[in-house]
């Protein structure tokens, strides 16, 4: 690994690309807040995907894309006179100390779960910090990660099962009611509770140390696999997927669960 002189010239030399992009470059010199943000979005699941992936050479390529969206944004920030990337770094490295009072302070927390109980309320206490506990919870978060952030966010201040083993009976509940709902044909209302299915079905997974996100995106890959292997396996016969029962479409299904084992 490279010495922190390293990082810092190998950081320096990128800021000096990026400000002579921004003046010599026709794309680079056009882009505002609002143009780079769908590509920021982008590139982020681009890092997702590579991290889901666990690939190391993806990673850092992928690392180095959104470092590029981070420092562009400082660097129009420096241009309208509202901030710089000192300005990015000095924000954050307070914020890292005044969260961390465990380790800069005299608090003490030995623990994951210690650190994680204070952390709320250290973040209500921030000068310019969330006003309220679930107010941290972006707007634009996908709903599943929202409903999984605004569970764990209640949950540090104490607004949780007593013993995981209870969400069960939610879950049961929920569906129960989705039931009753789809049975009655009411669309909506059957939408409402399918929400709550769902919500009760995440919070399960938060109290079992899984990641519901993760989760969904395992199970996704699993089935792309497996519905490929059918595509593949049903051309390679001479036939369409149309044109085959799902009889026959269940048997080359199952072959290709074998084949993963």
């Amino acid at each position: 690994m490279h010495t922190r002189q390293e990082q810092l010239e190998a950081f320096g030399r990128f800021l000096d690309i990026l400000d002579e992009l921004r003046v010599k470059c026709p794309w680079d010199k056009k882009q505002t807040n609002e143009s780079l943000r769908p590509n920021t979005i982008e590139e982020v699941y681009e890092l997702c995907d590579a991290l889901m992936k666990d690939d190391p050479k993806n990673i850092c390529k992928e690392l180095g894309d959104v470092l590029l969206h981070v420092a562009f944004y400082a660097k129009i920030g420096s241009e309208k006179g509202q901030f710089d990337i000192k300005d990015v770094c000095d924000r954050l490295s307070d914020k890292l100390v005044f969260r961390h009072p465990h380790v800069f302070g005299e608090v003490k927390a030995d623990t994951a779960e210690q650190v994680s109980e204070n952390w709320e309320q250290i973040k209500l206490k921030e000068k310019d910090g969330n006003k309220s506990v679930l107010s941290g919870v972006p707007d634009a978060l996908p709903s599943l990660i929202k409903a999984y952030r605004i569970q764990d966010k209640a949950r540090n201040v104490g607004f949780d099962w007593e013993e995981r083993e209870q969400v069960w009976g939610k879950v049961k509940e929920e569906i129960s009611e989705f039931e009753a709902e789809v049975a009655d044909m009411d669309k909506e209302k059957a939408e409402a509770e399918f929400g709550d299915v769902l919500f009760s079905l995440i919070n399960a997974a938060r109290l079992y140390k899984i990641n519901p996100d993760n989760a969904l995106e395992r199970t996704n890959q699993k089935f792309i696999r497996r519905f490929n292997y059918l595509e593949e396996h049903t051309l390679k016969a001479g036939r369409k997927l149309t044109d085959m029962t799902l009889a026959e479409m269940d048997a080359i299904w199952e072959e290709a669960k074998k084949n993963e084992k």
